[in-house]
């Protein structure tokens, strides 16, 4: 954190006349074994994979890999000469209070906040009856690094108890930890080797959480999980006493999970074996011993419960309706043949939830939010006035409650929490972030392009009010495009590094997303995976003509599935752009299906296992098999050394292969974060040197002068 006086002279000290000789850094990168025996035949085509020893995670060859890559990356940024000074502007546009919206338990609301530069944002709590605020759970005190967050918590339904869940270094392998809620005292021992779950807590007896078998030692981080297990962990017992609730029996189930309905009544239970599309079951909680009952037995589409009263199950889902829609179902009859239509689907897309007896309908409208209020015989009360076109979340809360909190940000926006009357629809500003950023000077508008087969996209642009549009502007290009998630507007800090010296954040909303419902998606996966690709190129293209940025402005950045989407698109088109981030990419198409829980991805992609059909159409596309001898953007790939979602040796194979086949002169860099994951739970430090290393990498590139 900067004093007082040092912020006022750095603020003074911004010269744009002092300028950057943007001399070339010498890049020697490391040399990277390859061994040309490993190869594989996929019906009847020979592939080689030189790089499969990077998928030893535990190996030391890998260890003095990483190390050496990481070596020389942090050697090219530390000549760049503006580092420092974008750390320290970064940091003090970081350095300010961020609170998360309050929830009531029991007796007290329960509240996030961060007072600027902590590592992990402190869980604070208030009597509803007054008082001061007191913390009630500290992550900044799980470690001495602040690599260990908190990533859920769930209370009873009194309040009395809490079961929190803490994750490692970003691994998706947790744990749990159960506290008494009035005196903060933990209960019992802690529990191990928790996978993508939560505790939904039954009464004050126990709660219910999904779990994998422990991989074998050795391979902890990248193996292989799909059998999903449900069990039931009773307060006062060890974990190896857990019972057993539910799990595949002719055939492994990926993903389940289980959600305890507010009455305490009902335990419904949700079963996956992709990312899209799942089957429901619902277990009678007030007789003992009953077997889960089949509502829907399939897993080809969608199905939610958003509410539960005395007379029906409200059922969220796109079955015959790719935005969706809410039914109700009978608590007597639940099956899916005896569902009526409550709220019909309209033309965007729906998210249901609950909150103080009503109803909140949520839409997607181009991907910004519009948000009604139902009563729950289907009839519309009021459309909730929002601030802005921008995203609105946190419709939901207990059948008492009397107000909701609700969280709305875009681009120029900071995450502000309102306040809304649920009888009246009064809404107040509750909390507003004090960034040091003046939004009114900047602003967003959204466009439609033609992708390559005449598709329109919808784009949003942001920008300093008054930019000139003379194709010389820095410009990052973001996108995802996949498993049916919205990018919808968000704000962030680190944006306002670009914003400020001139530049241009735009966010396409590609096909494979969720933007426009099922049908959106549909059109971006499996064999229309290029669809996806070609959008983003047509993004790129539709910037430089009409002079937003050019070829040699513009950087192109997507993480993840995003990650596969920037190196599908520069090993296509490697002059598209002059600089590069692909960050945790799924980049080895044709085994991500072998590590953690990738095979639950082939809703989207298909895998290279399936037919020759679908090897073909992948091996056409996979990152680190279209990888030429070619001249490359600048490129900085990152990843991390536990994220155990999409494994690094994804990013480790990427990079080898673009390194050895570089014809140009621009740099292609790995920068591998440790004690990290996928990238949810990093510490506040962490961010902010990722964040500093990428906008260094991309003005340095770009020979632009920030004006720090």
């Amino acid at each position: 954190m900067l004093p007082a006086i040092a912020v006022i002279l750095f603020a003074c000290n911004n010269n744009p006349s002092i300028k950057t000789d943007f001399k070339p850094i010498d890049v020697k990168y490391p040399v990277t074994q390859k061994d040309t025996s490993v190869k594989d035949n996929y019906f009847g085509t020979i592939v080689a994979d030189p790089y499969r020893w990077l998928e030893n995670d535990t190996s030391a060859e890998t260890g003095a890999w990483v190390k050496a890559e990481n070596e020389v990356t942090q050697g090219y940024l530390k000549q760049i000469p503006f580092r420092d000074a974008i750390a320290k502007r970064y940091e003090n546009l970081f350095n300010y209070e961020k609170f998360s919206a309050p929830t009531k338990e029991g007796d007290y609301n329960y509240y996030g906040k961060n007072t600027g530069l902590q590592n992990q944002s402190v869980m604070y709590r208030e009597k509803l009856s007054g008082g001061d605020p007191e913390i009630f759970l500290d992550p900044n005190s799980f470690s001495k690094d602040g690599t260990t967050s908190l990533s859920g918590i769930s209370f009873t339904k009194d309040g009395s108890m809490a079961a929190y869940n803490i994750s490692e270094g970003g691994s998706d392998w947790q744990k749990i930890i159960v506290l008494d809620a009035i005196n903060k005292k933990q209960i019992g021992d802690t529990m191990l080797d928790i996978k993508f779950s939560g505790a939904s807590w039954k009464g004050n007896e126990g709660f219910y959480y999904s779990t994998y078998d422990r991989p074998k030692e050795g391979s902890f981080l990248q193996g292989k999980t799909d059998n999903h297990k449900l069990y039931f962990h009773k307060i006062g017992s060890s974990q190896k006493e857990d019972k057993l609730v539910f799990s595949g029996k002719k055939e492994s189930i990926r993903y389940i999970s289980a959600q305890v309905s507010e009455d305490q009544k009902w335990l419904f239970i949700y079963c996956a074996n992709s990312t899209y599309g799942n089957s429901l079951l619902v277990m009678d909680l007030t007789k003992p011993g009953t077997e889960p009952k089949t509502i829907v037995a399939d897993m080809k589409n969608s199905h939610g419960v958003a509410d539960v009263d005395d007379k029906y199950f409200y059922i969220q889902t796109d079955r015959n309706a790719p935005t969706s829609k809410l039914m109700i179902a009978s608590i007597e009859n639940p099956e899916e043949a005896n569902w009526k239509v409550l709220i019909d689907a309209k033309a965007e897309v729906l998210n249901a939830s609950s909150a103080g007896g009503s109803l909140f309908c949520s839409y997607l409208k181009d991907a910004t939010s519009k948000v009604y209020q139902y009563d729950h015989s289907g009839k519309e009360i009021r459309e909730i006035a929002l601030p802005g076109l921008g995203s609105a979340s946190g419709f939901s809360g207990k059948i008492s409650d009397k107000e909701l909190f609700y969280g709305y940000t875009d681009y120029t926006t900071p995450y502000s929490i309102y306040k809304m009357n649920i009888a009246t629809g009064k809404t107040d500003l509750y909390k507003r972030p004090n960034v040091q950023f003046k939004p009114e000077e900047y602003e967003s508008k959204q466009i439609f392009y033609p992708s390559k087969d005449g598709t329109k996209i919808p784009m949003i642009i942001t920008y300093k009010k008054g930019l000139k549009l003379d194709g010389n502007n820095p410009c990052l290009l973001y996108a995802y495009g996949g498993f049916s998630v919205s990018l919808t507007p968000f704000f962030s800090t680190s944006n306002i590094i670009l914003l400020e010296n001139g530049g241009v954040y735009a966010v396409p909303n590609l096909r494979g997303g969720g933007e426009y419902g099922e049908a959106w998606h549909e059109q971006g996966i499996k064999t229309k995976k290029q669809n996806v690709f070609d959008d983003f190129m047509a993004a790129a293209q539709y910037l430089k003509d009409n002079k937003y940025t050019s070829t040699d402005k513009l950087a192109i950045e997507g993480g993840s599935n995003g990650g596969l989407l920037i190196g599908a698109t520069i090993t296509q088109k490697p002059d598209i752009c002059k600089v590069a981030f692909p960050a945790v990419g799924v980049m080895d198409m044709l085994r991500y299906h072998k590590f953690t829980a990738g095979a639950g991805w082939a809703y989207d992609y298909g895998t290279s296992a399936d037919s020759k059909e679908m090897f073909d159409y992948i091996y056409a596309y996979s990152p680190v098999h279209n990888v030429k001898a070619a001249a490359y953007p600048a490129t900085m790939v990152t990843t991390a050394d536990h994220d155990d979602r999409v494994v690094p040796a994804h990013s480790f194979k990427f990079a080898a292969n673009m390194q050895e086949k570089q014809t140009g002169k621009n740099p292609v860099l790995i920068r591998i974060e440790t004690k990290a994951g996928h990238g949810a739970g990093r510490s506040t430090k962490q961010t902010i040197e990722e964040q500093t290393d990428k906008w260094s990498f991309m003005f340095y590139n770009m020979q632009v002068n920030p004006k720090y």
